[in-house]
């Protein structure tokens, strides 16, 4: 069956850094989107980024350009977020999630509906 399971949460200082991972198994990873998505405290849920299933290309939400970065590792069947710069709002349940399909429109990556499977989420706190 698909698991996807992620690890590397923590707790950074404003500015600081933190690496997440995600461990697929049970499909063939290379043939798929990935996306992670997260939800902060008392809010609804969130797609952060998208990368194709090639690893081609990739896509962001406004709020975090220019300070995470999404790759894969096809042949180690593992999806990545580097999360620089991190800032207080940044603190939020980190999900990754497949999409369903493997090139996604631009305008639909973020669509969180066309994600069949997800992890359990990883915390991800930003204090001083």
């Amino acid at each position: 069956q698909v698991q996807l399971v992620e690890s590397g949460g923590g707790v950074a200082q404003p500015g600081g850094s933190l690496g997440l991972s995600c461990a697929a198994s049970g499909f063939t990873f290379s043939s798929y989107a990935m996306s992670w998505a997260r939800q902060a405290p008392g809010k609804g849920l969130e797609w952060v980024s998208g990368i194709y299933s090639d690893g081609s290309d990739t896509y962001y939400v406004d709020s975090v350009k220019g300070r995470f970065t999404i790759s894969r590792d096809n042949a180690k069947n593992t999806l990545y977020l580097q999360m620089n710069s991190l800032k207080p709002e940044d603190t939020a349940l980190y999900y990754c999630a497949k999409d369903r399909r493997s090139y996604p429109h631009r305008a639909t990556m973020s669509d969180l509906r066309l994600n069949d499977y997800w992890g359990q989420g990883t915390q991800v706190t930003v204090s001083s």
